[in-house]
């Protein structure tokens, strides 16, 4: 069994009674994120209270080799897309991906998830272009926020 996996089985069920939804878990360079989320969103209080639980726990069955840093969070506005469900949750969406040396065509790949299944994601660009990729062609992909522009305020203006 991996760390990950042996991490994952530790905090599930700390993860469900805290009420939240395991979003993703990645340990990479001595970093372990846990991301979490729940309908609605996850309120701050809640993440805080988890990220003890789960402190504590780790300390307590020691499943990571060495030293690490624990991060506890929810994914965000702009989220991570690591998983078929990830890509399958985020239809509709409008995502930037970059895919993998090799493959064909464009690397860089942007517009809103039209279909995602098991094995790969379409995604259609603002021109009406669609490109299906296979999640193994995926190096990293993420939703993105497009965050409105408001126009300054009219000042009086004295003559």
């Amino acid at each position: 069994m991996s760390t990950v996996d042996r991490v994952r089985d530790l905090i599930v069920p700390l993860v469900e009674a805290a009420e939240l939804e395991l979003y993703d878990l990645d340990l990479n360079g001595g970093v372990l994120q846990v991301l979490v989320d729940r309908e609605g969103g996850a309120d701050i209080d809640a993440v805080a209270r988890l990220a003890r639980s789960v402190s504590h726990t780790l300390d307590e069955h020691d499943p990571i080799d060495g030293h690490y840093t624990l991060e506890v969070s929810t994914p965000g506005l702009e989220r991570p897309l690591r998983t078929p469900d990830h890509f399958a949750r985020a239809t509709g969406m409008t995502v930037k991906v970059k895919t993998k040396p090799g493959t064909e065509g464009d690397r860089r790949v942007e517009g809103a998830i039209t279909a995602a299944d098991a094995d790969e994601v379409t995604v259609q660009s603002a021109d009406g272009a669609t490109r299906t990729l296979r999640y193994d062609e995926i190096e990293r992909a993420r939703t993105t926020f497009e965050w409105a522009s408001t126009a300054k305020p009219e000042r009086n203006k004295r003559s």
